[in-house]
């Protein structure tokens, strides 16, 4: 008998335990810091990229912490035998979705910006299980491209809050601006070089917080509006009007689900190594219906598709709790959280050298867990490195020429304007005619090993037990 676990949980699964009142408060809230920076800044970067004022973009955040917390709940503790993986896992809105939801804003407006996420929404439930039976189509090679172009083709967005996106501006690029961007990264990266432990894991929320500090005395920043938004409220459903789905930006949502599907996929398996619970088919199948599920959520009450976070993986290793029940807490936390519009206008009103500093530092670390990514795949062999390199150059062309693409048809530019659905579609298609049609086929292992998570970083699980049943592990699928 384990002494350090109580009577009652003797022969309990570690997920399945329940620890007491006090230790799930501070585990929950713990998640919450660690995955919170990550999570409002989407709409943050979308609402700016968009040109929305800041009530809109609060409404966006509350929206985003809302959806995040419901989907948090259910894949934490489950509906059945329908939706939720029943780990410990944290979501939140995913990167994959910002650029091409500014570009179906810039085309169609915002009634299609959530139209097409609730469509996607739908197919994502409707793709839940086959994808969990196709996974192997979705290796490294492909995973790794997609996540690299995602982290790449946001740094203009970052670039944009630093300088402003109004060269007309008499503070456009100012030295003002760019110092105080300065400033917050090199908080980022001392705090990162010499604090250790959970305080670092939570930096870039501290240098948030700190840069806005320094940001008021600079006459950068204005929190006038804040106080005229309510303590608790719930955003209305389509705040923007009843949804349209233009075919063109429904096809390049539907590509962002794949994205964030591969994506959790990874993640899940990881969790489940970690923890000692392998996952079979239907419990992927239940993890993915509920990333589906946040796209009709998030379609309804004008938030965002999320994913599972791959930093809250890393912080289970830390503390060595690996209770589902904790992460529900923090699920909980961010419903709470969605409710207090003040909270959400207070955020969305941070000076935007700071927000674009936070950013670029989390863009680039998306693009360097791409190519960590890529890594893993053994570009000398078969037609690996032919297939990341067209892949990466197609996604790329949108983010270095812009307008490419403007003299074809709308669902064109909207398809493979962005960078992130191009290398998607190209890494996809190459990969099935090199490894997977008999003319194409490489021998057995060129195409590496499984895909990883894709968000923030890479979660820390050295040492994890390997997954001896049910679907094939992370270091198994080929």
């Amino acid at each position: 008998m384990d002494v350090s676990v109580p009577a009652q949980d003797q022969g309990v699964h570690p997920v399945d335990r329940r620890p007491s009142p006090g230790r799930l408060a501070a585990f929950g809230f713990q998640h919450v810091l660690v995955m919170y920076t990550g999570c409002v800044t989407v709409p943050l970067v979308f609402g700016g990229a968009a040109g929305l004022d800041v009530s809109t973009i609060g409404l966006l955040i509350n929206a985003d912490l809302l959806v995040a917390g419901v989907i948090t709940l259910i894949q934490s503790l489950g509906i059945g035998k329908v939706l939720g993986v029943r780990l410990p896992v944290v979501t939140g809105a995913t990167f994959a979705s910002v650029t091409p939801m500014i570009l179906i804003q810039g085309e169609y407006g915002m009634r299609a910006v959530y139209g097409s996420m609730l469509a996607a929404g739908l197919f994502g439930l409707l793709m839940a299980v086959p994808f969990a039976r196709l996974v192997r189509y979705f290796p490294p090679l492909v995973s790794g491209v997609v996540i690299t172009v995602i982290g790449l083709s946001l740094i203009g967005v970052a670039a944009g809050l630093i300088t402003g996106n109004d060269p007309k501006a008499a503070d456009y690029a100012s030295g003002t601006r760019l110092a105080l961007a300065a400033g917050v990264i090199v908080f980022i990266v001392l705090f990162a070089r010499f604090v250790k432990g959970f305080a670092g894991q939570i930096g870039i929320l501290i240098a948030l917080v700190v840069g806005t500090a320094v940001a008021v005395p600079l006459d950068l920043t204005d929190f006038s509006d804040v106080s005229d938004a309510d303590w608790l409220g719930l955003a209305t459903p389509f705040h923007f009007g009843s949804p349209e789905f233009p075919v063109s930006a429904v096809v390049s949502m539907c590509v962002v689900m794949l994205v964030i599907f591969t994506e959790s996929t990874a993640t899940m398996l990881a969790v489940g190594e970690a923890t000692g619970r392998p996952l079979a088919d239907k419990d992927l199948a239940r993890g993915l219906a509920a990333d589906g599920l946040s796209g009709v959520l998030g379609g309804a009450m004008n938030s965002f598709p999320d994913t599972l976070f791959s930093q809250n993986v890393g912080l289970i290793r830390l503390t060595r709790v690996s209770s589902r029940y904790v992460t529900a807490v923090a699920g909980g936390i961010l419903v709470a959280l969605g409710l207090v519009p003040r909270l959400g206008e207070f955020v969305a009103a941070l000076p935007g050298p700071v927000v674009g500093a936070a950013a670029l530092v989390l863009f680039a670390t998306v693009t360097m867990v791409g190519v960590n990514t890529l890594r893993r795949v053994d570009l000398d062999r078969g037609q690996n490195l032919t297939i990341a390199a067209v892949a990466l150059g197609i996604g790329l062309l949108p983010e270095m020429s812009e307008g490419i693409y403007a003299k074809f048809p709308s669902w064109v530019q909207i398809v493979f304007g962005s960078g992130i659905t191009a290398a998607a579609f190209t890494a996809f298609l190459l990969n099935l005619l090199f490894h997977h049609t008999p003319w194409g086929r490489t021998p057995s292992g060129t195409e590496g090993t499984p895909p990883a998570p894709s968000k923030e970083a890479e979660p820390v699980l050295e040492g994890a037990a390997s997954a001896d049943r049910g679907a094939p592990s992370a270091a198994q699928i080929t």
